[in-house]
């Protein structure tokens, strides 16, 4: 959102290792679909300096990323992402692109580099690319149990199916979203599969799953929720099946930028929080949240914002948490 992007400006911790240009994928078969190769570089980030982040007993830090892009590129203002594989992603922007690239770990499991990104314009019902950003601010994604890409947008509420999340449907159809007053850029924020269906959490309160048929109200949205309170901006079902991983962010002006991930049981209640992030370590905008299982655990990604704004960072962290937090 972009009422957090001047407050944050030189505040954010910097990597101290070198930049690396990130791998171009294989043509082979993108353009039929659709997908533009995308340049970037990565470097190494990290926790920041010892006083920000707080990780609860059996979450481990497993390495994180900072995408470098030029002004121009389209991999800015990333609003989610979700896996396909162990390694494969995809990902959305509040300006109207879809993103997938893949992920690269190190021997020891750890989040190494990203590669193979490419863009792909999300498009309207009649298959024209989106153009206007009240069409195209797209902010949760979910892969469904038949495999079909789920789009949630903010400012024209929907939710869209796309289809194969590698070979995305021009012509989108509608799916069932919640019957709620969305304020126009506080919407639907968190989206994820479900047991039988979607998992849908509003930016200002509110939980629900919904499935072809319906939405259940799981928790119903209370009284507006301020600046400086947390808001749930990301969700994704926990591969356990126990319920849902959450990651919410907070911003008190002028330059208090905070967020943390949290369970969410299947009846929306929230569990304690996991990780925490703050000034004076390594925080953001963050809006995304994956979940695989891995090794023994749960390994979680989240990604940030950038807002296309200087002051901000595409950060992709990797965090793995035990079986029994």
């Amino acid at each position: 959102m972009r009422r957090l992007a001047p407050a944050v400006a030189g505040l954010l911790l910097a990597a101290c290792a070198g930049v690396a240009a990130v791998v171009p994928p294989d043509p082979a078969g993108l353009a039929d679909a659709g997908w533009i190769p995308a340049a970037a570089s990565a470097r190494p980030a990290g926790l920041g300096l010892p006083g920000g982040a707080r990780l609860e007993d059996g979450v481990r830090f497993a390495g994180g990323l900072e995408l470098v892009l030029d002004e121009a590129s389209p991999l800015h203002s990333l609003s989610d992402l979700k896996l396909l594989d162990e390694a494969a992603f995809v990902s959305v922007s509040d300006a109207g692109d879809l993103v997938r690239g893949r992920l690269r770990l190190d021997p020891s499991g750890r989040l190494a580099g990203v590669e193979g990104l490419a863009v792909r314009r999300l498009t309207l019902a009649d298959g024209a690319p989106i153009v206007e950003k009240a069409d195209g601010d797209a902010e949760g994604l979910a892969v469904d149990a038949d495999g079909d890409l789920l789009v949630s947008f903010e400012r024209d509420h929907r939710i869209w199916n796309y289809g194969d999340p590698r070979r995305p449907a021009s012509t989108p159809v509608p799916v069932r979203m919640p019957d709620a007053a969305f304020a126009s850029n506080d919407g639907m924020e968190g989206l994820a599969a479900g047991p039988a269906g979607w998992r849908v959490s509003g930016e200002s309160g509110g939980v629900w799953d919904c499935t072809a048929i319906r939405c259940a109200v799981v928790v119903a949205p209370g009284a507006p929720v301020a600046d400086g309170d947390y808001r749930i901006t990301g969700i994704d079902r926990d591969p356990s099946g126990a319920g849902y991983f959450v990651v919410q962010r907070s911003f008190s002006p002028p330059v208090d930028a905070r967020a943390r991930v949290r369970r969410m049981d299947r009846d929306g209640t929230l569990g304690p929080v996991l990780i925490e992030l703050k000034l004076p370590g390594t925080t953001d905008n963050f809006e995304g949240i994956a979940a695989r299982s891995q090794g023994g655990s749960t390994r979680l990604y989240i990604l940030s914002d950038d807002n296309n704004n200087a002051a901000q960072r595409t950060l992709l962290l990797a965090f793995d948490v035990a079986s029994d937090r």
